[in-house]
Protein backbone atom coordinates (compact mmCIF):
# COMPACT_ATOMS: atom_id res chain seq x y z
CA UNK A 1 0.00 0.00 0.00
CA UNK A 2 1.35 3.41 -0.96
CA UNK A 3 2.09 6.00 1.71
CA UNK A 4 1.17 9.67 1.45
CA UNK A 5 4.02 12.14 1.43
CA UNK A 6 3.65 15.90 1.53
CA UNK A 7 5.94 17.79 -0.84
CA UNK A 8 7.08 21.23 0.28
CA UNK A 9 7.17 22.94 -3.11
CA UNK A 10 4.79 24.79 -5.42
CA UNK A 11 7.21 24.62 -8.37
CA UNK A 12 5.36 22.64 -11.09
CA UNK A 13 8.62 21.61 -12.79
CA UNK A 14 9.94 20.07 -9.57
CA UNK A 15 6.62 18.34 -8.94
CA UNK A 16 6.68 16.73 -12.40
CA UNK A 17 10.18 15.39 -11.74
CA UNK A 18 9.12 14.06 -8.33
CA UNK A 19 6.15 12.20 -9.80
CA UNK A 20 8.36 10.59 -12.44
CA UNK A 21 11.09 9.62 -10.00
CA UNK A 22 9.01 8.36 -7.09
CA UNK A 23 6.39 6.61 -9.20
CA UNK A 24 3.73 4.69 -7.30
CA UNK A 25 5.81 4.13 -4.19
CA UNK A 26 4.30 7.21 -2.60
CA UNK A 27 1.22 9.35 -3.12
CA UNK A 28 2.39 12.92 -3.39
CA UNK A 29 0.39 15.72 -1.85
CA UNK A 30 1.47 19.31 -2.43
CA UNK A 31 0.40 22.75 -1.23
CA UNK A 32 -3.11 23.82 -2.18
CA UNK A 33 -3.62 27.52 -1.65
CA UNK A 34 -0.96 27.96 1.01
CA UNK A 35 1.63 30.67 0.52
CA UNK A 36 5.25 30.04 -0.32
CA UNK A 37 7.72 29.52 2.50
CA UNK A 38 10.30 32.30 2.48
CA UNK A 39 13.76 30.85 1.86
CA UNK A 40 15.78 32.79 4.43
CA UNK A 41 18.49 30.18 5.03
CA UNK A 42 22.15 30.73 4.22
CA UNK A 43 22.59 27.19 2.89
CA UNK A 44 20.65 24.73 0.74
CA UNK A 45 20.12 22.51 3.80
CA UNK A 46 18.68 25.37 5.87
CA UNK A 47 16.19 26.27 3.13
CA UNK A 48 15.16 22.66 2.53
CA UNK A 49 14.63 22.19 6.27
CA UNK A 50 12.56 25.38 6.55
CA UNK A 51 10.23 24.17 3.80
CA UNK A 52 10.01 20.61 5.13
CA UNK A 53 9.21 21.73 8.68
CA UNK A 54 6.57 24.16 7.48
CA UNK A 55 5.05 21.53 5.18
CA UNK A 56 4.83 19.05 8.03
CA UNK A 57 3.29 21.70 10.29
CA UNK A 58 0.64 22.53 7.69
CA UNK A 59 -0.17 18.99 6.59
CA UNK A 60 0.55 16.76 9.59
CA UNK A 61 2.12 14.35 7.08
CA UNK A 62 5.67 13.13 6.55
CA UNK A 63 7.18 15.85 4.36
CA UNK A 64 10.07 16.26 1.96
CA UNK A 65 11.40 19.50 0.55
CA UNK A 66 14.51 20.27 -1.42
CA UNK A 67 16.70 23.18 -2.27
CA UNK A 68 18.95 23.08 -5.29
CA UNK A 69 21.84 25.30 -6.26
CA UNK A 70 24.21 25.70 -9.16
CA UNK A 71 27.81 26.21 -8.00
CA UNK A 72 30.15 27.72 -10.59
CA UNK A 73 33.82 27.54 -9.66
CA UNK A 74 34.88 30.64 -11.62
CA UNK A 75 32.25 32.63 -9.68
CA UNK A 76 33.40 31.42 -6.27
CA UNK A 77 30.50 28.98 -5.95
CA UNK A 78 27.80 31.44 -7.06
CA UNK A 79 24.93 31.52 -7.68
CA UNK A 80 24.65 28.73 -5.06
CA UNK A 81 21.84 29.22 -2.57
CA UNK A 82 20.56 32.16 -4.65
CA UNK A 83 20.31 30.19 -7.90
CA UNK A 84 16.58 30.76 -8.39
CA UNK A 85 16.96 34.46 -7.57
CA UNK A 86 20.33 35.11 -9.23
CA UNK A 87 19.04 37.91 -11.46
CA UNK A 88 16.64 39.28 -8.82
CA UNK A 89 13.78 38.22 -6.58
CA UNK A 90 11.28 37.83 -9.44
CA UNK A 91 13.77 36.54 -12.01
CA UNK A 92 12.64 34.11 -14.68
CA UNK A 93 14.68 31.09 -15.78
CA UNK A 94 15.73 33.12 -18.83
CA UNK A 95 16.81 36.09 -16.68
CA UNK A 96 19.02 33.86 -14.53
CA UNK A 97 20.65 32.12 -17.50
CA UNK A 98 21.32 35.47 -19.18
CA UNK A 99 23.02 36.85 -16.06
CA UNK A 100 25.08 33.68 -15.65
CA UNK A 101 26.37 33.85 -19.23
CA UNK A 102 27.14 37.55 -18.85
CA UNK A 103 29.06 36.94 -15.62
CA UNK A 104 31.08 34.19 -17.33
CA UNK A 105 31.81 36.17 -20.50
CA UNK A 106 35.49 35.74 -21.41
CA UNK A 107 36.02 32.76 -19.08
CA UNK A 108 37.67 29.96 -21.04
CA UNK A 109 35.94 26.54 -21.21
CA UNK A 110 38.43 24.74 -18.92
CA UNK A 111 37.58 27.22 -16.15
CA UNK A 112 33.78 26.95 -16.54
CA UNK A 113 33.45 23.91 -14.26
CA UNK A 114 30.31 23.75 -12.16
CA UNK A 115 27.98 21.42 -10.31
CA UNK A 116 24.34 21.15 -9.43
CA UNK A 117 23.71 20.26 -5.80
CA UNK A 118 20.36 19.14 -4.36
CA UNK A 119 19.70 18.74 -0.64
CA UNK A 120 16.47 17.05 0.46
CA UNK A 121 15.10 17.42 3.98
CA UNK A 122 12.63 14.89 5.39
CA UNK A 123 10.57 15.73 8.50
CA UNK A 124 7.88 13.58 10.10
CA UNK A 125 7.65 14.97 13.64
CA UNK A 126 9.97 12.34 15.07
CA UNK A 127 12.90 12.35 12.66
CA UNK A 128 14.76 14.76 10.47
CA UNK A 129 16.83 13.27 7.66
CA UNK A 130 19.08 14.70 4.95
CA UNK A 131 19.74 13.33 1.46
CA UNK A 132 22.23 14.81 -1.05
CA UNK A 133 22.78 14.58 -4.78
CA UNK A 134 25.52 16.21 -6.89
CA UNK A 135 26.02 16.40 -10.66
CA UNK A 136 29.39 17.66 -11.90
CA UNK A 137 29.72 19.44 -15.24
CA UNK A 138 30.47 22.76 -16.90
CA UNK A 139 28.69 25.84 -18.21
CA UNK A 140 28.51 26.32 -21.98
CA UNK A 141 28.82 29.68 -23.70
CA UNK A 142 25.51 29.31 -25.54
CA UNK A 143 22.17 27.64 -24.79
CA UNK A 144 21.42 24.22 -26.25
CA UNK A 145 18.17 22.28 -26.03
CA UNK A 146 14.53 22.96 -25.26
CA UNK A 147 13.73 20.47 -22.49
CA UNK A 148 14.21 20.74 -18.74
CA UNK A 149 14.11 24.04 -16.89
CA UNK A 150 16.31 26.53 -15.06
CA UNK A 151 19.97 26.36 -16.06
CA UNK A 152 19.57 23.07 -17.96
CA UNK A 153 20.22 24.61 -21.45
CA UNK A 154 23.73 25.74 -20.46
CA UNK A 155 24.76 22.87 -18.18
CA UNK A 156 26.81 20.09 -19.77
CA UNK A 157 27.16 17.11 -17.41
CA UNK A 158 30.62 15.62 -17.03
CA UNK A 159 31.25 12.89 -19.61
CA UNK A 160 28.21 13.87 -21.71
CA UNK A 161 27.93 15.50 -25.14
CA UNK A 162 24.41 16.89 -24.56
CA UNK A 163 23.14 19.48 -22.10
CA UNK A 164 20.44 18.54 -19.62
CA UNK A 165 18.00 20.43 -21.85
CA UNK A 166 18.89 18.17 -24.80
CA UNK A 167 18.01 15.02 -22.87
CA UNK A 168 14.62 13.39 -22.37
CA UNK A 169 13.10 13.62 -18.90
CA UNK A 170 14.04 9.98 -18.21
CA UNK A 171 17.63 10.50 -19.39
CA UNK A 172 18.01 13.58 -17.22
CA UNK A 173 16.48 11.93 -14.16
CA UNK A 174 18.85 8.98 -14.50
CA UNK A 175 21.88 11.19 -13.85
CA UNK A 176 20.58 14.39 -12.28
CA UNK A 177 21.42 15.83 -8.88
CA UNK A 178 17.74 15.75 -7.84
CA UNK A 179 17.39 12.20 -9.13
CA UNK A 180 20.38 11.08 -7.08
CA UNK A 181 19.10 12.73 -3.91
CA UNK A 182 15.61 11.32 -4.43
CA UNK A 183 16.88 7.80 -5.06
CA UNK A 184 18.83 8.00 -1.79
CA UNK A 185 15.66 9.14 -0.03
CA UNK A 186 13.54 6.46 -1.71
CA UNK A 187 15.94 3.66 -0.71
CA UNK A 188 15.70 4.82 2.91
CA UNK A 189 11.91 5.30 2.71
CA UNK A 190 11.37 1.79 1.38
CA UNK A 191 13.54 0.37 4.13
CA UNK A 192 11.39 2.09 6.78
CA UNK A 193 8.23 0.65 5.27
CA UNK A 194 9.72 -2.84 5.23
CA UNK A 195 9.96 -2.54 9.00
CA UNK A 196 13.68 -1.79 8.98
CA UNK A 197 15.69 0.40 11.31
CA UNK A 198 13.96 3.73 11.91
CA UNK A 199 17.15 5.61 12.67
Amino acid sequence: MSETLFVGTRNPDKLRELHRLLGEDVILRHPNGEGEVEETGDTLWENALLKAREGHLRSGLPTIADDTGLEVDALGGAPGVRSSRYAGEDASYEDNVRKLLEDLRGVEPPRRTARFRTVIAYVDGRRTKRFDGVLEGSILEVRRGESGFGYDPVFLPEGETRTLAEMSADEKNAISHRGRALRAFLAWWREQHRGGDEG
